[in-house]
């Protein structure tokens, strides 16, 4: 059984990796985004980019800057299965899950320009923004100090294995191919 947790900036293709490793080797799915959803829509919140960091903050705040994460490594061994957990965003949650073993940080990265426009074109509530909001919401999300709250830039320096999406699916595909030769038993 193989866990890797998935990392990197918004509208990267952490969600595309996801596709792929669900769709073609199997792994189950476990995401920080529907663990919060369900929480936030538990407190009868609007769902939308301000209540998610908010709500997960709160909940790394009050437990352990690894506690999303943690609950969802523990589905994810349960089910002893290859799995992938999207999206890892604090060090604290990528310092606990890699001393778990059986873990990879796995990182995705690409343009701003080109990231903005797959955001912009998945069409998800919590995406529609001007690019002057998603740059602001970026740089907040980058690097925050507090161990509590996000900061993707330390996760994605903290990853096992980093990918530059600037391409096409087909090249990403390739090098997720790559880093999965190197990490799942032949």
């Amino acid at each position: 059984m193989m866990i890797i947790g998935i990392t990197g900036t918004l509208g990267a293709g952490k969600g595309t990796l996801v596709d792929y490793l669900v769709a073609n080797k199997g792994f189950v799915h476990f995401s920080v985004r529907t663990f919060l959803t369900e929480e936030i829509q538990r407190r009868g919140l609007e769902v939308n980019r301000d209540n998610m960091v908010l709500v997960a903050n709160e909940l790394r705040a009050k437990y352990s800057p690894a506690y999303i994460a943690e609950q969802l490594f523990e589905q994810a061994k349960l089910s002893g299965q290859n799995c992938i957990i999207e999206s890892i965003r604090t060090p604290g949650e990528a310092e606990c899950l890699k001393q778990k073993g059986r873990f990879i940080l796995l990182a995705v990265d690409a343009s701003p320009a080109l990231r903005y426009e797959r955001i912009r074109s998945r069409n998800s509530e919590t995406d529609q923004v001007s690019f002057e909001t998603f740059l602001e919401n970026e740089k907040r999300e980058m690097s925050a100090t507090d161990p509590n709250k996000q900061n993707i830039s330390r996760c994605i320096a903290m990853a096992d294995f980093a990918l530059e999406n600037n391409g096409s699916t087909t090249d990403l595909f390739e090098k997720l191919e790559a880093v999965l030769h190197q990490i799942l038993p032949q």
